[in-house]
């Protein structure tokens, strides 16, 4: 059976901010030494597996540009734009119909694009053995990742040790992201993995999956597929899509599904959330600073600092985050990384949209 991938692309990526914006998100910078952006990694660590006519990006209308110009063998067909953006339900579903009209069925492997990987042999390891999993029968089979630490920014999901199906074990449970407590006790079960956002099943299973628990939404997915490739397709698309309720894939599906199994991955994952994942990244010098740029240094410890070709002086500074853009300037404790958001927020009640 053909193997095909679906990579979701339509974030904004707020909290990489300031570099991060509408018109060039997270997962089209590149943050890693090789230069090369988070959505070319992801296509890059997939050959294996996929051919790029087999490769489909959903993304947002204002970024189809930025898909073709980044992966350019990429046949422009599979980008596949969304009118509006509804969450991953509609995305994934869009994807499918679009497999589906060229395929009939295939195996479907759905990504994010702004994740990073250390171990890529580790990774296509684990993603063909979903791949034989979810071809063999109707289960839905997702990627999960063996938490190191009480993660209360990810959602889980529970396992069953003692039903397995090759390395992979069925799941109990979808649970959302957990208070710290909660957390601990997901740790010291051995029971839970961090939800990676990574799927696999046939074309024929998740479309299944959402006639069944979204039945709207495939109403709606079945009349824009009915419509590929001819003359009113973008028309379908565009009154269909608008329609959607936006749903996520876990509420909407995965939370509600039988049949379900998980793989354990252990590959280096990173789903790169924020400023921070920048020390997890790249290589810290003897003061533990993370330096980018044209940056000078004096007692300062533990800062991430990533400027451009305009001289960055840091004096004094500790467990800091400092990054430049063209046309602004981030300051921010470590502590609040995650408040960035806030920043974005408040550009938009005081109606200043040029730096979003």
């Amino acid at each position: 059976m053909k193997t095909a991938a679906l990579i979701m692309a339509g974030g904004c990526g707020e909290r990489f901010w300031p570099r991060s914006r509408r018109n060039m998100p997270k997962q089209f910078l590149a943050l890693t030494d090789d230069k090369k952006t988070m959505i070319q990694l992801t296509v890059d660590r997939i050959s294996p597996l996929v051919r790029m006519e087999d490769i489909f990006v959903v993304t947002n209308r204002s970024y189809q540009d930025l898909v073709h110009r980044q992966l350019p063998e990429l046949p422009e067909e599979n980008i596949l734009c969304e009118p509006v953006g509804k969450n991953t339900a509609p995305c994934i579903g869009l994807g499918a119909v679009h497999m589906e009209e060229r395929y009939g069925d295939a195996v479907m492997m759905v990504l994010p694009s702004d994740h990073l990987i250390k171990y890529t042999s580790l990774f296509v390891s684990t993603l063909s053995d979903a791949c034989r999993l979810a071809e063999h029968g109707k289960d839905l089979v997702t990627v999960g990742i063996a938490p190191d630490c009480p993660e209360t920014g990810y959602g889980y999901v529970r396992f069953r040790p003692d039903e397995v199906q090759g390395r992979a074990f069925a799941v109990e449970k979808f649970v959302e992201k957990p208070d710290l407590e909660t957390a601990k006790a997901y740790l010291a079960s051995e029971q839970y993995l961090w939800n990676s956002g990574m799927f696999v099943w046939k074309v024929s299973t998740i479309l299944e999956q959402l006639r069944e628990h979204l039945p709207e939404t495939y109403e709606g997915l079945r009349r824009i597929g009915a419509a590929v490739g001819t003359d009113q397709e973008e028309q379908v698309l565009e009154r269909e899509f608008r329609l959607f309720r936006s749903e996520s894939i876990d509420y909407g599906v995965m939370e509600k599904a039988k049949d379900i199994y998980t793989l354990g991955g252990a590959f280096g994952w990173d789903d790169v959330g924020s400023w921070l994942a920048v020390r997890r990244i790249k290589r810290s010098n003897e003061f533990g600073n993370v330096i980018g740029g044209n940056v000078m240094t004096v007692d300062t410890k533990n800062t991430i600092i990533q400027g451009g070709d305009k001289l960055i002086a840091a004096v004094g500074l500790e467990d800091m985050i400092v990054v430049e853009s063209d046309d602004a300037l981030l300051i921010c404790e470590q502590g609040h990384a995650g408040d960035i958001k806030k920043v974005l927020e408040s550009l938009k009640i005081c109606n200043r949209t040029e730096y979003l």
